[in-house]
């Protein structure tokens, strides 16, 4: 190869080069394909726009690149100068005015679409962020689920149905997303944030808390599970006579057996520190939940670390919940909130 071909040769590898990773990086960032109604009318919107960015792009980079390859010797002559041409002037002040009142005008009829609510919706859903879970709550069926741990609650919904959604927040400000629907919306302490949602197709859906919240927000995980209306009204049905055949932990009072006994008042701490238990010997740990709008509930690791045991069903604010515990070997574990893993204590069985 000859040495006035090498630098051509380079620099069109590197071109190929950012080619690939400029083309790499859209497929990695653009939108999945959208999986609700209101997903669509935004999907729309970005591709347009993206159309739009792209094609000015192109234009302003291969001027950019012509020019550079045209005038590269320090020999040319400068290029004959043009002052003062108002064709110029005003194509360059229209066309860019058109595209801003152009892209106002679809983004409002998309927004429109998006936060347009319907007045009889088939399903309600209740949602609640806290630190740093959440809880789904359908109060037409009398459901409710919590998120324990890093291990988030699943939201059923029927495909082809209207969906509301009402977000509430217990403590700090979180955000509800999942990728698949292209929506984000703050769950807001103080305020009830709302929309509808309509899936079109069946699947499983992942979501997540899209606000920096606190130490556990990558813990704040949940998904969605969209099936057909006759699954949703099944698994409703299911749902509502496991809940009935479900024993409820007796409220307050003294369980038989030995007893230890918990109450949380906070997010951030049991009221005690330390319990102590008999060896080989079965136990009860009845927990007081005085939490405002929090739920709580009491798990075991062993001394290696492993969770042995958890406390089902969570205790509500304003419950109390008894837990039956299974022999334990001498030793030092450690019992804690799933929901909440920040509030731990030690446990010591001799």
């Amino acid at each position: 190869m000859s040495s006035s071909s090498r630098p051509r040769a380079a620099f069109l590898a590197a071109g190929l080069a950012l080619l690939t990773l400029v083309l790499a990086g859209c497929s990695a960032l653009y939108p999945p394909d959208p999986a609700t109604e209101q997903a669509r009318d935004i999907r729309g919107l970005y591709d347009l726009l993206f159309a739009v960015m792209a094609v000015i792009f192109v234009f302003v980079e291969g001027l950019i690149v012509w020019s550079v390859i045209r005038y590269r010797r320090r020999s040319d002559a400068l290029p004959p100068q043009t002052h003062g041409n108002n064709v110029l002037e005003i194509l360059w002040t229209l066309i860019p005015t058109v595209i801003v009142v152009a892209t106002f005008v679809l983004s409002w009829g998309a927004l429109n679409k998006v936060d347009a609510k319907s007045a009889n919706p088939d399903v309600t859903i209740d949602v609640t962020g806290f630190q740093w879970q959440w809880t789904f709550e359908y109060k037409d069926y009398g459901l409710s689920y919590t998120g324990i741990g890093d291990q988030g609650p699943v939201m059923w919904m029927p495909v082809g149905e209207t969906v509301h959604i009402r977000l509430h927040s217990n403590d700090v400000i979180h955000s509800f997303y999942v990728a698949d629907f292209l929506f984000k919306r703050d769950v807001i302490p103080g305020q009830v944030n709302n929309f509808d949602v309509k899936v079109d197709r069946e699947g499983a859906y992942t979501g997540q808390c899209a606000q920096l919240c606190g130490l556990g927000h990558n813990e704040m995980v949940f998904s969605v599970n969209a099936v057909t209306p006759d699954q949703f009204r099944a698994w409703v049905q299911q749902e509502q006579a496991k809940a009935q055949q479900t024993t409820a932990p007796p409220p307050g009072g003294q369980p038989s057996g030995s007893t230890l006994k918990l109450s949380a008042h906070t997010t951030t701490s049991f009221d005690q520190s330390s319990l102590e238990a008999p060896a080989d010997t079965p136990v009860t740990i009845q927990l007081d939940n005085q939490t405002p709008g929090a739920p709580h509930n009491v798990s075991i690791k062993d001394p290696s670390g492993a969770v042995i045991f958890t406390g089902l069903p969570l205790a509500q604010s304003g419950q109390t919940a008894s837990y039956s515990v299974p022999a334990m070997k001498a030793g030092t574990y450690t019992f804690f909130c799933s929901v909440h893993p920040n509030m731990t204590g030690t446990l010591t069985v001799k």
